[in-house]
């Protein structure tokens, strides 16, 4: 400790020695391979590799411990060390603990790595998906949006790239701007704000919010940032993109509220006035069947997980019939109905779904699930499916004397003039007379003189309901003929 006496002079002399002596040291050397390659040699080659490791300061300092790694590779391989006795579970095995030195030393260099621009940019990519890909509440999506707002603040602020301080600008513009006119919605009226699917009334949608994570990310992968050179600015924008990712897993979701809530957070309550029915999920759906509100039906069907609630959703459905069709209901119905669910095969009936024949017809072979087929032909019938005509039609020589009468009512509802010799031949020789009656009625729905006339001819018929169909024929072809 200096006294304040010392003589500058003594203290430059100091310094100079110490230049000196600095100066006199010898240079580290480069590992050097050994010239016979033994367990003895190489390890002392890898001691030698990892100083090397902990002494790198680059990447290309890195690059040259990773080829040296090479070389102890190559020469491990070449070299003769005795195999373990195979025998023995505790026998050493030089040439495989080499292996794992290398291996080890290798995972170091990747370690030491880094990090680079590219790193950012799959942060932000994955930042992105996230929001994009996540069903966020009002509240969510508000704070979603502030931390995309704070990250691309965060990036203009470390890397000097004109076009990243641009996207934050117009990132601030555009929240500063959504935040003044949510405020004055407010003021006007706040029981007329609506919801959007991004969140709350107002709220800058998350396709523009990805698309601005997307401009900085294409800013940052084009600036040529320098994993050494630029070591601290490329540090910087992964702190950044970290308490963005951290900022969305904090922002609140949809899954992350009761099925209560959300019901409640996306109005599904809102018709309710006075009620008696229980319980109110209930209520609320027969006010929604009345409105129409489909898209709140299917929001019951899919947040409501009992079998009460599901059973009643669908009745709504099938009650609304064509009221009900809208692409979402399509969906959800067409994708049940694909498992064989004989409910929404019915409803889809009701809704006179052409979307669902092709799908339909799949089931009308099905002689092993009977009730499947009725409720397939029944809604063939009703959708009006002339592509069913040909199969409906092979369906009246099945076996099974319950499905068959199905059959013909479909072709009858169908209305195809290409149904008459097929239904007249079930009227003329099937043992049934369920379904000689059904053949009947479908010759009367179909409606032509031809049709007509086919049915009528069994107005003397032994079989009360066959006649009944062939009188109401018969009546149909006199009420035709007679003058107006």
């Amino acid at each position: 400790m200096s006294n304040g006496d010392d003589d500058p002079a003594d203290a430059s002399e100091e310094v100079d020695a110490d230049d000196a002596a600095a100066a006199d040291e010898p240079e580290a050397t480069a590992p050097t391979l050994p010239d016979e390659a033994t367990e003895e040699s190489l390890t002392e080659y890898l001691d030698e590799i990892e100083a090397a490791l902990e002494d790198a300061e680059t990447e290309a300092d890195l690059d040259d411990v990773e080829a040296l790694l090479a070389d102890a590779e190559d020469a491990l391989t070449d070299a003769d060390l005795p195999d373990p006795d195979e025998d023995d579970e505790d026998a050493d095995d030089p040439r495989g603990e080499l292996e794992d030195r290398i291996a080890e030393l290798r995972e170091g260099v990747e370690d030491a790595r880094g990090p680079y621009a590219e790193d950012v940019v799959e942060a932000i990519e994955t930042a992105a998906s996230t929001l994009e890909d996540t069903e966020w509440t009002a509240d969510g999506h508000e704070d979603a949006a502030e931390a995309v707002r704070t990250f691309i603040a965060a990036a203009a602020d470390a890397v000097d790239v004109e076009a990243v301080e641009e996207d934050a600008d117009a990132a601030d513009a555009i929240l500063d701007e959504v935040a003044e006119t949510d405020a004055d919605d407010a003021a006007a009226d706040e029981t007329d704000e609506t919801t959007d699917a991004g969140g709350a009334a107002g709220a800058v949608p998350v396709a523009e919010l990805v698309a601005a994570l997307d401009a900085v990310a294409d800013e940052i992968g084009g600036a040529g940032l320098d994993p050494d050179d630029d070591a601290e600015t490329i540090a910087a924008l992964l702190e950044a993109a970290d308490a963005l990712e951290s900022d969305l897993e904090d922002a609140e979701e949809w899954d992350d509220l009761e099925t209560h809530e959300q019901l409640r957070a996306q109005g599904y309550y809102d018709v309710l006035g006075h009620y008696k029915d229980y319980p109110v999920e209930w209520a609320a759906l027969k006010e929604h069947e009345a409105q129409g509100n489909v898209d709140m039906i299917l929001l019951a069907l899919d947040s409501l997980q009992s079998e009460f609630m599901e059973r009643h959703c669908l009745e709504a459905f099938e009650r609304m019939g064509k009221r009900g069709k809208t692409e979402a209901s399509l969906e959800e119905l067409l994708g049940r109905a694909g498992k064989r669910d004989q409910f929404a095969i019915r409803i889809l009936g009701k809704m006179a779904a052409e979307e669902a024949v092709e799908t339909l017809l799949e089931y009308v072979d099905e002689d092993s699930n009977p009730q499947l087929q009725k409720a397939t032909f029944k809604a063939l019938g009703e959708i009006g499916a002339t592509d069913a005509v040909g199969p409906l039609a092979a369906k009246l020589e099945m076996e099974n004397d319950h499905v068959r009468p199905l059959a013909a009512r479909a072709l009858g509802l169908i209305g195809d003039t290409r149904a008459i010799d097929p239904l007249a031949d079930a009227l003329a020789g099937d043992a049934s007379d369920d379904v000689r009656a059904a053949a009947g009625w479908a010759l009367r729905q179909i409606g032509t003189r031809e049709a007509l006339e086919a049915a009528a001819e069994y107005a003397d018929e032994r079989s009360f309901i066959v006649q009944t169909e062939a009188e109401k024929a018969k009546a149909a072809l006199d009420a035709a003929a007679t003058p107006a």
